[in-house]
């Protein structure tokens, strides 16, 4: 199993021999292509090379070349070997990581039975560990996002331009890809709505966007966006002060810095506006269901990790009904 850092330096070439095209190597192009050919995001596919690259070179380190080589048997020793492994800081990977390289080895091995490469899965059977549910870390008050949200030198254009993305964050939850991808005319401010265009999953999705945001929006289109645009103009709403749109880890750090700057006492970037504004709307009685059409979850279940952050009504409840809920302050670390 290679090292965290050795995988990187590989990831821009094939792992193996591509000559021979009944290999694992030139399957696995093969398989990537076919992705590619059935309109998975390009996000999708780069992932599967990533987790897929690990298998190869396990494979390849005990001269497993051929489908054929690889039994259920073997499969398990993967797995054994994902569990074992240490990182060079000498921690473990954690049981989401072991999960998310399993997965596209067996989605492979599924397609090559279907290709008719093999005559049966050997990952059919293979368990995956089961996955722990994990709350959000960290979760903003409105109070707190307010905070953050104040930041941004308006004065300045980049700050400007700084204070309409925090607010598009905290007001719609979207993701940071799109939030990187919104157009110009994705907002239509009459109506209160912005477009997503090809999120998660390639699926449009129209949503609400509040008017304070709005009106951050059209500040930083009229006065800063006409002096970072370099034709030809594609359109992208929001650009960095290198006159190209924004990509993830750009934004990524951009939030970051202001969370940092705060000191609130709380990390994350993009997603913690997500988690913040999902939570506080459902704190407040947003149905769950409107909650996942906003976030744009293709399950419920996703979702619903947020019935168990709105805890406001949840203590109301517990004030009103357990003998200590509503123990007088003064009360506090008396003796019984």
């Amino acid at each position: 199993m290679p090292r965290k850092g050795q995988a990187s330096d590989k990831k821009k070439g094939p792992v193996g021999d591509l000559s021979d095209p009944l290999g694992l190597p030139a399957l696995t192009e093969a398989y990537l292509e076919w992705m590619r050919q059935k309109n998975y995001s390009e996000a999708t596919v780069k992932g599967r090379i990533a987790y897929l690259r690990y298998f190869l070179e396990w494979c390849e380190e005990r001269s497993l070349s051929k489908p054929t080589e690889i039994t259920k048997p073997v499969l398990e020793r993967y797995q054994r070997s994902l569990y074992v492994y240490r990182k060079d800081n000498g921690e473990p990977l954690t049981i989401r990581s072991q999960h998310a390289r399993l997965v596209p080895v067996r989605a492979f091995f599924k397609w090559l039975c279907r290709q008719n490469y093999m005559l049966y899965n050997p990952a059919s059977e293979i368990e995956l560990p089961r996955l722990e549910k994990r709350l959000p870390k960290h979760i903003l008050s409105h109070s707190e996002a307010e905070t953050i949200l104040n930041l941004p030198d308006v004065t300045e254009p980049f700050g400007l331009r700084d204070r309409a993305i925090l607010e598009v964050l905290y007001s719609t939850g979207l993701r940071r890809m799109e939030i990187a991808g919104l157009k110009l005319h994705d907002l239509d401010s009459d109506r209160g709505t912005l477009m997503v265009r090809q999120g998660k999953g390639r699926k449009d999705r129209m949503i609400p966007v509040g008017e304070r945001a709005i009106l951050w929006i059209e500040k930083y289109a009229e006065r800063v966006r006409p002096h970072l645009v370099t034709e030809p103009d594609d359109g992208t709403l929001f650009l960095t002060n290198l006159n190209e749109p924004f990509t993830p880890n750009r934004l990524t750090q951009l939030v970051r810095d202001y969370v940092n700057l705060s000191e609130v006492g709380k990390k994350g970037s993009c997603h913690l506006f997500r988690h913040t504004c999902a939570t506080l709307m459902h704190e407040n009685g947003a149905d769950i269901r409107f909650v996942q059409q906003l976030l744009g979850h293709a399950d419920l279940s996703t979702t619903q990790i947020y019935t168990h952050l709105g805890v406001s009504r949840l203590k109301e409840v517990y004030a009103r009904a357990h003998p200590h809920g509503a123990m007088k302050a003064g009360a506090r670390g008396n003796d019984e």
